[in-house]
C-alpha cells in the first residue's frame, strides 16, 4: 500500500474526488469536493491536504488535512477529516496506518494537535485520541471533538 497526497501526485486526481465525494457528499455537492481537492493541489499552503491509500491501482482509504472541519471551533486546527477504508479491506489496519501517517504529516507541517469529530464511539479512542470539547456544526447539532498529539 502507498499513501499519496494528492498536491503531489494528482495522477489520480478525478478518482479520488469520486472516493471523497462517494463517502461524505450527495447527488447536489460533486462540484464542492471537487473544488475543494482541486484548490488544495495548487496551492502552497500546507493546509487543506488530501491523502489516497492505493494499493494495485485501487484507492482503497482516504484522509483529509483541514483547516476547518465545517464546525463552530475555528480556532482549532489543523481537523483530521474523511478517514475511510473502502470495506473490502477492513480489518487489515489500514484505518490505524492512515491515523498514524495523518499525526506524521501534521507534525511536519509544525502543529502539535491533530483535531477530529466524529459520530463513532469508541474507534478513535483505541488509538488514543481524547474526547476534549465540543463544537456546534452547520445545522446546530452539538459535536465533540477528539483530539491527539502529533508526535508519535
Amino acid at each position: 500500500m502507498k499513501i499519496i497526497e494528492l498536491h503531489k501526485d494528482s495522477r489520480m486526481f478525478e478518482e479520488a474526488v469520486n472516493v471523497f465525494w462517494g463517502q461524505w457528499g450527495n447527488e447536489d455537492n460533486y462540484r464542492f469536493y471537487h473544488d475543494c481537492i482541486f484548490h488544495s493541489c495548487g496551492t502552497e499552503a500546507d493546509l487543506p491536504r488530501f491523502y489516497i491509500a492505493v494499493r494495485e491501482g485501487d484507492i482503497i482509504g482516504t484522509y483529509a488535512l483541514l483547516r476547518n472541519d465545517l464546525n463552530s471551533r475555528q480556532d482549532l486546527y489543523p481537523w483530521l477529516a474523511c478517514l475511510y477504508v473502502h470495506p473490502d479491506q477492513r480489518g487489515e489496519g489500514i484505518g490505524s496506518i492512515l491515523l498514524d501517517h495523518a499525526l506524521r504529516e501534521a507534525h511536519k507541517k509544525g502543529y502539535n494537535w491533530l483535531y477530529l469529530t466524529t459520530d463513532l464511539e469508541g474507534y478513535y479512542e483505541k488509538y488514543g485520541w481524547t474526547h476534549s470539547t465540543g463544537a456546534i456544526g452547520p445545522s446546530g447539532d452539538s459535536m465533540k471533538v477528539y483530539q491527539k498529539r502529533t508526535s508519535i
